[in-house]
């Protein structure tokens, strides 16, 4: 007696249950066809009769027809929008992260656009870059110490971005621009990663000078539903792209020869949906995976690029000549005043004559007029009754506001000393704007953050007020570049503020002319030095010095595991099999929460060697906490154990 195989399909459920996160066998039916790898599908659960979207994941045939399978129900669309190369990268940057596979391809995967599918036409011919763009290209890399020779080697750096503009591009652009040109003409892929749309913009006009537009897929949240799908189809083509977005772009499917991010220290390369996996790490995966060339690019170096540049693991490339931005510190007379100056004479006065030259650049901390307010008497922080957040103004005179309610405080009184009387304690970019305006009395001021977004600013004579990360482009460069309120900045309870400073004042800096003064008013000490000596990567190794005794990230990996006080007890207690050092766990302790039950977290440090099997146990103990819930009685809203890896220092 001879038994008749069937064809079996693995598929990966698009669920975000933990339980759920495997291939499941299903078997194809005749009437299907020929079924690709990585389609979209139609199968059923056994609970409930619920019908769910999975992809196809493995095709294979079976002789054992006894044993029940369900019946894939249909095949959503022809297109394989999952290839093997992204499967692997979502179920390696999963298990890294103790998530599940589906999340991580939701974050890349669009939802089906039908018009766009069956209008869409692969390209066949692969789009080159012309000879001119060429040649431009090998000049800007030629102009970084064997640079060249590592992207065609495929091999891995943290570069050190030249601070100039070329052609009002800025000296990154046009880097990563080049990079990405060199590797198209090579008939390779590119994928290059920005944190933010002004970035994005930037870039998109570098390559816009330098490649046809059916090269380019651009992934950016601002797209709408149709866009994002088509741009993901174009790089499911097998015809060389270069891809350019936001966070979720290094995910992209392409066959990449290139993957660059620029300015990773940026908090928004960090996902916030599960599995919370920052882009940096994705791209160290994908270049495992995949052979590719890697860049790190920016103007200043995270202790996270620099802790791999010092394991060897990463090439450090710098400019065959640098370019060293023109800073200035505060004298140790403005430094020792009892009441020091926002701004100092001398910064004032090298204000005052860049800006009868051309715009001067006046980088603040917060927007607004009056971000925070306090007591009149006794200088105590100004608090909302209602919910405790600080008490803001719009305008001198203005109405006290909360900001983060949104409440009006009219009948204000300090809870200390009683008195109703309030005093502006900060100045946000719009009250800045108002004092610099009197005191340079015909000089046009542009306030430039989040409520004025402003992208370039023309060569003329005036003053550009603007937030961190919100600083226009100027044409040619600004004469002069004042940075305020460096102490308020180094005081966030941040573990990392001091880098995240050095950050936002370097990329503040590039922006300067060639040989432009830049002021920073009231800082002293290592990070100003950093920045004045242009010495970025020093500051960030000795950073990573101070963290390594205390097992502080990113000299170690840390998992903060929270849930209910047994839930939490239980994953604890599977991590003993694991001969992690005694110091490893930190709590549990309690979380401020109207849960019930109460819930508790705890942090797990461990070194990197351990990080596979801290994420599978970790896991492990996710998926039974959720398989134990719904086999009890009762369901909660909330899982009774959430893991997260590699959090964020503020959440230390």
């Amino acid at each position: 007696m001879t038994t008749q195989s069937r064809r079996i399909a693995r598929v990966l459920l698009d669920s975000p249950l933990p339980q759920l996160d495997r291939l499941f066998d299903y078997s194809l039916p005749e009437e299907l066809g020929e079924v690709p790898l990585g389609v979209r599908v139609r199968v059923p659960l056994r609970t409930a009769g619920r019908v769910i979207d999975g992809y196809v994941v493995e095709i294979d045939s079976e002789d054992d027809a006894d044993r029940p399978l369900s019946e894939v129900e249909s095949v959503v669309s022809s297109v394989p929008v999952l290839p093997e190369r992204l499967h692997r990268l979502a179920r390696r940057v999963a298990d890294r992260a103790a998530g599940s596979a589906s999340d991580v391809l939701r974050l890349v995967i669009p939802k089906r656009q039908v018009r766009v599918e069956k209008a869409w036409t692969p390209i066949v011919e692969p789009p080159l870059p012309s000879d001119t763009a060429q040649t431009h290209a090998a000049e800007v890399i030629d102009a970084y110490d064997g640079l060249g020779a590592l992207l065609d080697e495929h091999g891995r750096a943290a570069v050190e971005a030249i601070p100039l503009l070329h052609a009002d591009v800025p000296g990154w652009a046009s880097l990563l621009a080049s990079a990405a040109v060199r590797m198209l003409a090579a008939g390779e892929s590119s994928i290059l990663v920005v944190p933010d749309h002004r970035d994005l913009d930037r870039l998109l006009a570098a390559l816009g000078e330098m490649v046809p537009a059916e090269a380019i897929a651009r992934y950016d949240s601002r797209q709408t539903n149709p866009e994002r799908y088509r741009s993901f189809l174009r790089s499911l083509d097998d015809a060389p792209c270069i891809v350019v977005g936001n966070r979720s772009a290094v995910y992209a499917p392409v066959r990449a020869g290139l993957v660059a991010l620029w300015d990773d220290g940026d908090p928004l390369l960090g996902e916030p949906l599960a599995p919370y996996a920052n882009a940096r790490d994705v791209a160290l995966v994908r270049q495992e995976q995949e052979d590719s060339a890697l860049l790190f690019v920016g103007h200043t170096r995270t202790t996270d690029v620099e802790r791999l540049v010092a394991h060897g693991w990463l090439q450090d490339v710098r400019a065959v000549r640098r370019v060293l931005p023109r800073v200035i510190l505060s004298t140790p007379q403005e430094m020792e005043q009892q009441a020091p100056q926002r701004l100092p004479s001398s910064a004032f006065l090298s204000a005052r004559s860049a800006a009868a030259e051309g715009p001067v650049l006046v980088q603040v901390s917060r927007p607004g007029f009056a971000p925070s307010l306090v007591c009149a008497g006794c200088r105590a922080p100004a608090r909302c009754a209602h919910c405790g957040g600080p008490l803001g103004a719009a305008h001198r005179g203005a109405l006290p506001v909360c900001g983060w309610c949104g409440r009006g405080a009219r009948a204000w009184s300090c809870p200390s000393c009683a008195s109703p009387q309030l005093r502006l304690a900060s100045s946000g970019s719009e009250r800045t704007a108002d004092e610099l305006g009197r005191a340079f009395p015909g000089i046009r001021v542009i306030v430039a953050d989040s409520a004025h977004p402003v992208d370039r600013v023309a060569d003329k004579p005036s003053l550009v007020v603007a937030t961190r990360g919100a600083e226009p482009l100027a044409e040619g460069g600004y004469r002069a570049v004042v940075l305020l309120d460096g102490p308020k900045m180094l005081q966030a309870p941040d573990l990392r503020i001091g880098e995240a400073c050095l950050r936002w004042w370097s990329n503040a800096a590039a922006l300067a002319a060639p040989g432009a003064p830049v002021h920073l008013v009231g800082v002293d000490g290592g990070v100003a030095r950093a920045l004045a000596t242009w010495s970025q990567s020093a500051h960030a190794r000795a950073e990573l010095a101070e963290r390594a005794p205390l097992h502080m990230p990113p000299a170690a990996r840390v998992a903060l595991v929270e849930g209910t006080a047994a839930a939490v007890s239980r994953a604890v207690s599977a991590l003993e099999e694991l001969a992690l050092p005694r110091d490893a766990v930190l709590g549990p302790v309690p979380v401020e929460s109207d849960d019930v039950p109460p819930r508790v977290r705890a942090l797990v440090r461990f070194d990197y060697a351990s990080g596979a099997r801290v994420a599978a146990a970790l896991r492990a103990s996710v998926v039974a906490e959720a398989v134990s819930a719904r086999r009890g009685k009762g369901r909660s809203n909330r899982s009774a154990l959430s893991v997260r890896l590699d959090i964020l220092d503020p959440e230390l």
